[in-house]
């Protein structure tokens, strides 16, 4: 098997040595070289022709943003993932970093005080990234045991639409800003998401997020009533969920065990969601690694909700949407650019065919905009 080729670019000799060390443990990536700067870094890829860089955010000379930028130029496709400071300045310098074309990011293990620690996060966060990154999928794309038979069985209702549920990871950050700015300021339902991200970076992320769409975008607050025509963001090491009762959805947050390895979780907010809606659920699966989403996917199926994904030829990564299409729980995929207006189009046609559907749920109609 070749192994993944990996430039290590960080300004701290410590940061190199741990990453190098640890990378190297593993039999399928092989560190090809360092770097302490960009500009170091820049005249070592034609000689090293590495498969993936880690990238530094803060470094002398040319920091991870110059760098990103310049290798973006003359190397389009080569992926690189940010290895950032799980800090405001360092959640900010990673989402920009996001926006100008990095593949993926993983936060630098701070505080741990033990090596052991640290070393087993970067085996934990970063080593699936790389893989997943280079084509090496950790998950084949194997259906669950019992999900081939359900959905052959399944009917649809094609129920008016109540709520949207949107499930992201891996290149989530670029793809919602696809999507949300195309969703109109009248939209007339809620929309709720889980994007793979630790605290402080999923705040940012709704910010900007915000500053592009027409409908608000918020971090979901335990207790916040679900409305129309807003969307919320799910916080970081924070499960969401929505709980439905006396004619409103309200949001709950809650610190229970990570499933799939995630707090959030897609499979929670899912779940919670085909409860409270049932038939009456949009879920969308977009680009991630991983299988997140597809139990929870099942769990709308089973309800008679609706499934859509992004197509792989769009998404960073096509696990978690690729997993679903495999297990035969989605009703169709779309390219990234096609998303947006397809969630309108189903929410708008299905509401205006079916105005009274919504039996014991009436949406609350204000918005804080």
């Amino acid at each position: 098997m070749t192994r993944i080729r990996v430039l290590v670019v960080d300004d701290s000799v410590v940061i190199r040595k741990l990453l190098s060390e640890t990378l190297s443990q593993d039999h399928a990536l092989e560190v090809v070289g360092v770097a302490s700067d960009g500009k170091i870094a820049l005249a070592k890829i034609p000689l090293l022709k590495p498969d993936l860089i880690t990238l530094d955010v803060e470094m002398p000379v040319m920091n991870g943003l110059e760098t990103l930028a310049a290798v973006r130029k003359s190397y389009p496709k080569l992926p690189v993932i940010m290895f950032s400071t799980l800090t405001e300045h360092g959640a900010a310098a990673t989402l920009d970093a996001l926006s100008l074309g990095a593949s993926d990011y993983a936060t630098k293990p701070s505080n741990t005080g033990s090596a052991e620690v640290a070393i087993e996060r970067i085996r934990a966060d970063l080593i699936p990234k790389i893989k997943a990154l280079c084509g090496v999928a950790s998950l084949k794309l194997q259906p669950l045991a019992r999900t081939r038979a359900v959905s052959k069985e399944r009917v649809r209702t094609k129920s008016r639409i109540d709520i949207v549920a949107i499930g992201t990871s891996t290149g989530g950050p670029n793809a919602l800003a696809e999507v949300l700015p195309k969703i109109p300021g009248d939209f007339p339902v809620p929309i709720v998401v889980v994007q793979h991200m630790p605290p402080i970076f999923t705040r940012l992320l709704a910010e900007r997020l915000a500053s592009r769409s027409t409908i608000p975008v918020e971090e979901g607050i335990a207790g916040t009533v679900l409305s129309a025509g807003h969307a919320w963001i799910a916080p970081g090491n924070f499960h969401m969920k929505v709980i439905r009762g006396g004619g409103e959805a309200r949001i709950n947050l809650n610190q229970a065990a990570p499933e799939n390895s995630c707090r959030p979780a897609v499979d929670v907010l899912f779940r919670s969601v085909a409860t409270a809606f049932g038939p009456n659920t949009l879920a969308v699966v977009m680009t991630g690694m991983g299988s997140d989403g597809v139990l929870g996917a099942q769990s709308i199926c089973d309800v008679g909700g609706e499934v859509i994904i992004q197509d792989e030829a769009s998404s960073v990564v096509w696990g978690m949407p690729g997993l679903v299409r495999a297990s035969g729980l989605d009703d169709a995929a779309f390219p990234l650019d096609q998303l947006g207006n397809e969630i309108t189009r189903r929410v708008q046609q299905s509401r205006a065919l079916r105005p009274l559907e919504s039996k014991n749920y009436t949406l609350s109609e204000h918005s804080a905009k």
